[in-house]
């Protein structure tokens, strides 16, 4: 009796999931149609926005992981400022990158030759949770090739007196090459084992590649989740015994861009 009701339940379970597949066909199928129909008749514009949570859970470590982490050397995340973490423009810029209209996360008064100068900010979405959590794992440098006066007040308003973005570097600190300015790693740490970057130009770190994180530029795009998504990664790395290990796999991403 037994082996008649599992069997009568595995076949009902067959079928029904072969009934699932067949609605799910007609329903893209009916879809499908109607977009080809809206098409020739009609313009319909609509968007389907998919919310994502802004969290990221940080359980407790296991007793091998946190014996992993007393063994390797606390690692130093460098990160870079424009474009990565934030975007911004300033008073009388004839091109904006930035859809007229969105408002700033902050406006920042600095004098650069003795002119005063104001900079719209825009964060990169979920930067602020982003440093929250990765400023438990890293000691974090910024090292941006703006001008000091400049860097020095967006650090400060990314930080939020949280000090944890104590340590910084800038434009005197980079050496121009070829157009740009690259970022000396062994000039914030002589261990190149522990130390990587998070930086949207290739040619910041082009002495390093070994030691760096690409990440796309970023503008003004609201949806955008690169730092949400570098999270995994970042808490898996802090781990290793030499960043190179891992990040040496990962040149070919360099060329994109």
């Amino acid at each position: 009796m037994l082996k008649q009701l599992q069997m009568g339940l595995r076949a009902f379970l067959l079928l029904a999931s072969r009934v699932w597949t067949f609605v799910c066909f007609l329903l893209k199928k009916q879809v499908r149609a109607i977009a080809g129909e809206s098409s020739r008749e009609y313009y319909i514009t609509f968007q389907v926005v998919q919310h994502q949570p802004v969290k990221y859970e940080i359980y407790p470590l296991s007793p091998l992981s946190r014996h992993r982490l007393s063994i390797v050397k606390r690692k130093v995340f460098v990160l870079d400022l424009d474009e990565t973490l934030i975007h911004s423009h300033h008073e009388g810029v004839v091109r904006q990158t930035v859809k007229p209209g969105t408002p700033p996360d902050f406006v920042l008064k600095v004098t650069i030759d003795r002119h005063p100068v104001r900079f719209f900010v825009h964060k990169r979405p979920h930067v602020d949770f982003f440093l929250d959590i990765v400023s438990q794992w890293y000691e974090l440098v910024v090292f941006t090739a703006s001008m000091e006066i400049y860097g020095a007040a967006v650090a400060d308003r990314l930080d939020n007196n949280r000090g944890i973005l104590r340590r910084r570097y800038y434009r005197q600190h980079c050496t121009p090459d070829l157009g740009c300015y690259t970022k000396d790693l062994s000039a914030i740490s002589a261990d190149l084992s522990s130390i990587f970057i998070l930086d949207n130009s290739p040619g910041a770190y082009r002495t390093y590649p070994d030691n760096a994180i690409p990440i796309k530029s970023w503008f003004s795009d609201p949806m955008d989740t690169a730092l949400l998504n570098l999270l995994p990664v970042l808490d898996a790395l802090r781990f290793t015994q030499d960043v190179r290990s891992v990040l040496s796999l990962n040149l070919h991403l360099h060329r994109l861009w």
